[in-house]
């Protein structure tokens, strides 16, 4: 083995589920930021873990309205993901943008994009600095999936999505 860069080693890693963080503007309007490292935290009680850049408007959104839904969208919408990963929602509409068609999950008013394998709504709990990004830890409220829809997967880092196969 040779000696590489923590880079390196997530293009290394791949494949790697790809996850919108969903979230609604202050307008009302959905937010979504792709994002491909999320995990289970447990189980009892339920909850997830994803990271996002300091700098995010998403992680904005999540800090100050403490809700978010993890979405994994099908291979449907692979290229507006790669969009979504690579705009701001600051100044720009994603979903209108990318063409994405979207649907809030019974009992909230976060948008989805209807082409997701998985959607898990979640409230924030707390988050931390860790590094040049924020941890956000939260509690799963409700969990819906679609299996009719092709998971998409990151590979080589974010140089290329698609399913798992």
């Amino acid at each position: 083995m040779e000696q590489i860069r923590l880079s390196q080693a997530a293009v290394l890693s791949s494949p790697n589920p790809v996850t919108l963080v969903c979230t609604e503007k202050p307008d009302g309007t959905a937010n979504f930021a792709t994002v491909s490292w999320w995990t289970y935290l447990s189980f009892h009680p339920e909850m997830v873990a994803f990271a996002m850049s300091k700098r995010s408007y998403s992680g904005e959104m999540v800090r100050a309205g403490k809700k978010v839904v993890l979405a994994m969208p099908g291979t449907q919408i692979a290229d507006a993901v790669m969009g979504c990963g690579s705009t701001s929602g600051r100044d720009t509409d994603k979903a209108a943008r990318f063409g994405i068609d979207c649907a809030a999950l019974p009992g909230g008013t976060i948008q989805v994009p209807v082409h997701s394998r998985v959607a898990i709504q979640c409230g924030l709990k707390e988050f931390h600095e860790v590094g040049d990004h924020y941890l956000y830890i939260c509690e799963v409220e409700q969990v819906y999936g679609n299996e009719a829809e092709r998971a998409l997967f990151a590979w080589n880092g974010y140089s290329r999505l698609g399913p798992a196969e």
